[in-house]
C-alpha cells in the first residue's frame, strides 16, 4: 500500500484554464519525475505496443495528423509531434463526441534532467460544461489519469503492466482512487472552487470510482 500511495504523491496536481477550437476550458494537470530517459519515457508513450501496456491497446495511423483509437472508446487526432518533448492529441469519448470537435485535447511534456531522469506534465483541457463539470469537478478525468501515471510508473520501473480493473476493486486501489478524488479536490479549491461544490463533486467522483464507499 506504501509504494502505491507514494506514487500518488509523487504527482503535483493543479487545474488551470485554456482556450480550444470549441472555447473556453479548464485543465486537469499533473507533474512529476520519472527514473526514467526522455527517451524511453517519449518511446512509452508513443510506441503502439509499449503504450498498449499501460495505457489501452490502440490502432490507428499514429503519426503526426492521423489518428488513433483506444479499444476503452477514446479516440481523436494527432496534432502535435515533437519527439522526443512533446506529444497532443485531441481526445474525443462517449456518445455524440464526434458531433462535438475541439472539445477535449491531451498534451504530454517532457524534459531531461540532470541526473538523467525525464520531468513528465500531461495536461487534459476539456470545454466541459453542465452536467459533467460541476457534478464531479477536475476527478473525473484526474482520477483515471492518476490511475494511469501509477501504471506508466510500473512499467517503466520493471516492465510490469498493471490491470486497472483488477487494481480498482482491490482494498489499496480502491483508496487509492479514494485519495486521489481528495487530491483533486483540494487542486479544485486552491483554484478556486467553491467549497461546497468542490465537497460535492469528490464525493460523488469518489462513489464512481469507489463503489460502497472505502474501507476505512
Amino acid at each position: 500500500m506504501k509504494d502505491v500511495l507514494d506514487e500518488l504523491a509523487a504527482a503535483r496536481r493543479t487545474m488551470g484554464t485554456a482556450t480550444l477550437p470549441a472555447g473556453d476550458a479548464y485543465t486537469m494537470e499533473l507533474r512529476r519525475h520519472y527514473d526514467a530517459p526522455v527517451d524511453d519515457v517519449w518511446h512509452a508513450i508513443t510506441d503502439p505496443e509499449r503504450l498498449g501496456r499501460w495505457l489501452r491497446p490502440i490502432t490507428g495511423d499514429l503519426q503526426l495528423g492521423g489518428s488513433f483509437d483506444l479499444d476503452s472508446g477514446e479516440h481523436g487526432e494527432i496534432l502535435v509531434c515533437d519527439p522526443p518533448r512533446r506529444l497532443r492529441v485531441s481526445w474525443l469519448f462517449g456518445p455524440g463526441a464526434d458531433e462535438w470537435p475541439g472539445t477535449s485535447e491531451v498534451e504530454v511534456r517532457l524534459s531531461s534532467t540532470p541526473a538523467g531522469g525525464t520531468e513528465f506534465e500531461l495536461v487534459h483541457a476539456a470545454a466541459v460544461g453542465e452536467p459533467m463539470f460541476p457534478t464531479y469537478g477536475p476527478g473525473a478525468g484526474g482520477v483515471g489519469w492518476d490511475l494511469h501515471l501509477l501504471t506508466l510508473a510500473a512499467f517503466l520501473a520493471d516492465g510490469e503492466t498493471l490491470d486497472h480493473e483488477g487494481f480498482r476493486n482491490l482494498p489499496e486501489g480502491r483508496e487509492f482512487a479514494r485519495r486521489s478524488a481528495a487530491a483533486w479536490g483540494e487542486a479544485h479549491l486552491a483554484a478556486g472552487g467553491d467549497p461546497d461544490q468542490v465537497a460535492s463533486a469528490v464525493e460523488a467522483t469518489t462513489a464512481f470510482y469507489v463503489p460502497g464507499g472505502s474501507e476505512r
